[in-house]
């Protein structure tokens, strides 16, 4: 019964209206942006985002440029590209890889936008910690002056947020269950002492740990995903052709696959791609404020960039495993990231099965990571830049790891249900953020390449774009 309200709620806004709106706002800002973040300016984007991977950038900010995107990949590269593919698969067919690609494309410019707002309305705090710092809340009180609209959301955010998380813990149980046997107790265990350690050091830990392991297992799973389309590379155009053609018909049942319709297809492709790459639910905000560098519209190049090595490479890899394997097929009783598993293990055996389990424990553990600094930035703002923020951060990291440990036996579609819901919510207040405040982000999109990037190609040193940054201290000053 409380999956089915779970269920209802969640496929009433994830209906129609909602795929329209995302669809249609990634178009309207990408015509805005002149297809800039999807089919032009790839060599730009590629360079100012994996070709400056080791630069520690320029401007005032907390970390590099790189390591602020692999913050934020550690929250969208993750259980999502294998569990949440495989769920959309399922549930929607073939059809919805399909979709998962266009909103991912249409996708890169409504990231842009996230990173742009971020780096716009963020906060210096000082005093409780060095930091550069922007969510949600940040962005709805600096931009909109809803104060107390923005301290609600701030709470709703820290104590919901953690919940979420469960969908990660749920996974690597399975996962590790399904590869070596693990107990789920001792996975849990390991996972939340692990998860702990690390947030306990703050955002300078977080970013230097994800800049190591967020690409490194990003690039061993592709390859591991590569052998697969290899050894079936001559099923590789029936396997697009499929995927093409159920996105636009009704694909009828086949072996223990019930069968979706065109509807099916973009509702599930739509919010899994959304949950994969995080696109329109103000993730980017939140990450990228910290970032070093000399433009806002700069670090945006990342909403390129990371949407592309999310939804474009690894989640194509991921469905197209599933599909060349026939898992989706042959094993009707499976579903989120134990049909990928499961694809694994059929190209490669019993290898393919620890494989699954390895990476998918380290997806999860990035996400639960990259998904407490999104919500510890809401208890920030609650608290504000004093020795209670300091506090509060301590003790929240505690509630924070209590979902992740408890919750790990509830059945996954009622988890997914759960973050379809929160996941809606943000895309909502997102969407208001980017619509109320659109004539900003253009007239900082239009500084960068008709001002700043025209100067720095002829030589020059141009002026910073002015906007100022919000010092915490001072504000606080200000008020009393």
């Amino acid at each position: 019964m409380f999956l089915n309200v779970l269920t209802q709620i969640s496929d009433f806004l994830w209906g129609t209206p909602m795929i329209v709106v995302l669809l249609g706002t990634g178009i309207y800002l990408s015509i805005r942006f002149g297809f800039r973040y999807n089919f032009r300016k790839i060599g730009f984007n590629l360079k100012n985002t994996f070709g400056r991977m080791f630069q520690k950038g320029d401007g005032a900010g907390s970390v590099s440029g790189f390591a602020a995107a692999c913050t934020a990949m550690a929250n969208t590269i993750g259980v999502g590209n294998i569990g949440g593919v495989a769920t959309a698969i399922v549930s929607g067919g073939p059809g919805a890889v399909f979709w998962m690609w266009v909103s991912g494309l249409f996708g890169m410019s409504t990231k842009a936008c996230e990173i742009i707002l971020g780096q716009r309305y963020r906060v210096k705090y000082s005093e409780s910690m060095d930091e550069y710092m922007c969510d949600r809340s940040f962005v709805m009180k600096n931009a909109l002056g809803w104060k107390k609209g923005a301290m609600i959301l701030a709470v709703c955010c820290f104590v919901l947020g953690p919940w979420t998380c469960s969908v990660q813990t749920e996974s690597v149980v399975g996962a590790l269950k399904q590869g070596f046997g693990t107990p789920a107790l001792i996975s849990v265990i390991v996972l939340g002492v692990t998860s702990f350690v690390t947030i306990f050091g703050g955002l300078k830990r977080i970013s230097s740990i994800m800049e190591k392991v967020v690409p490194l297992m990003a690039l061993i799973y592709i390859l591991g995903g590569l052998g697969i389309l290899i050894t079936h590379i001559t099923a590789l155009p029936a396997a697009f052709a499929l995927i093409v053609k159920s996105a636009f018909t009704p694909m009828a049942g086949v072996g223990g696959f019930a069968g979706a319709t065109v509807r099916d297809a973009l509702r599930y492709g739509i919010a899994r791609g959304l949950y994969s790459n995080d696109a329109g639910t103000g993730y980017g905000i939140i990450a990228h404020a910290s970032a070093k560098t000399d433009h806002p519209v700069r670090q945006a190049s990342w909403g390129f960039g990371e949407v592309f090595l999310d939804t474009i490479v690894v989640c194509s890899v991921t469905a197209l495993s599933i599909i060349l394997t026939d898992a989706y097929i042959d094993f009707p009783r499976v579903s989120s990231a134990s049909l990928t598993t499961v694809a694994f293990k059929a190209a490669y055996g019993r290898a393919g099965g620890w494989f699954m389990a390895i990476a998918i424990t380290v997806f999860a553990w990035t996400t639960i990571i990259g998904m407490y600094y999104s919500c510890e930035k809401s208890v920030n703002y609650a608290f504000g830049d004093t020795k209670a923020n300091r506090r509060a951060v301590r003790i929240y990291m505690v509630y924070y790891m209590i979902p992740c440990v408890v919750l790990y036996n509830i059945k996954a579609d009622s988890l997914w249900a759960m973050t379809d819901i929160l996941s809606a919510v943000y895309v909502i207040i997102t969407m208001i953020f980017i619509y109320s405040k659109h004539k900003e982000i253009i007239r900082l999109f239009k500084d960068f390449w008709f001002r700043f990037i025209p100067a720095k190609e002829r030589g020059e040193n141009p002026e910073p774009v002015v906007y100022g940054t919000i010092d915490a201290k001072a504000e606080a000053e200000q008020l009393s």
